[in-house]
């Protein structure tokens, strides 16, 4: 029973990979021929390719999206989308379930993936964390972005949480952006994608179900200066770690002796 439940997860992973990769390569030369478009013009085109690739690939692979919306959503101008990061999945989904157009803050590296990596270089706001005048850099570029009209999307952790709890230490640049350009915080929520795609577990650990996205309603920043970034991102963080422990269970921290 063991190994045939294993053959099943093995061809599951690669019907999942050859999808995942026939779309991209569907994709990819309209992607080419974008990316001379400029940075945000043909950024924000290859958004609706990727869109397509994401909104056709969950549910090729059996993974089904269930959205909830609390509060009002009439989102109207651009925004600091912010998002819990546990999966590899969590990019993939944001570019077909987040309102367009939007670039994320991503790691540098992945530019190196061959061919996924091209695609990457044109739809993300890199930041290589190791360099101090790349991260300054990557403030001027979403600072620019915001000011196009162009949303960011950003893991305010900076990195996948693997602590088993609902949110790790938020970082402050995103929050310093977002008053210093009077950008609105919208707190998004991706439930189980650590459930689809457990972080450190291996391909074959990918597994079909649901999918859920809750969106919460946007934080005003408006009126609100440097001084008050700490609050801010106080704030955010408690508003996503309430919501996350309405929907799922964590396991008690232990107490210290």
């Amino acid at each position: 029973m063991r190994f045939l439940s294993k053959v099943i997860r093995v061809l599951y992973v690669i019907w999942a990979s050859c999808w995942f990769i026939g779309i991209m390569l569907l994709i990819l030369p309209f992607i080419v021929l974008a990316s001379f478009l400029g940075r945000i013009t043909g950024g924000n085109v290859i958004y609706y390719f990727l869109w397509f690739w994401s909104r056709t690939w969950f549910p090729l692979v059996g993974m089904f999206v269930k959205k909830t919306y609390v509060g009002d959503h009439s989102d109207k101008s651009s925004m600091m989308y912010a998002v819990n990061h546990t999966s590899y999945l969590d990019a993939a989904l944001a570019v077909g379930q987040v309102r367009l157009p939007f670039r994320p803050l991503g790691k540098i590296e992945m530019q190196k993936i061959p061919l996924f990596g091209f695609i990457y270089k044109h739809a993300v706001v890199t930041v290589d964390r190791s360099s101090a005048r790349d991260r300054v850099l990557s403030v001027r570029k979403m600072i620019d972005t915001l000011k196009q009209g162009v949303s960011i999307l950003i893991f305010p952790e900076g990195s996948t949480n693997t602590t088993g709890q609902p949110l790790m230490p938020f970082h402050n640049g995103a929050f310093k952006i977002a008053i210093e350009t009077q950008t609105d915080i919208k707190p998004i929520l991706f439930l189980d994608n650590i459930d689809r795609f457990p972080e450190g577990k291996g391909l074959l650990a990918l597994n079909p179900g649901r999918v859920r996205i809750v969106y919460l309603p946007a934080i005003s920043v408006k009126g609100l200066t440097i001084a008050d970034q700490n609050t801010l991102k106080q704030q955010v963080y408690d508003v996503m770690e309430a919501a996350l422990r309405q929907y799922r269970t964590y396991p008690e921290i232990p107490v210290q002796a």
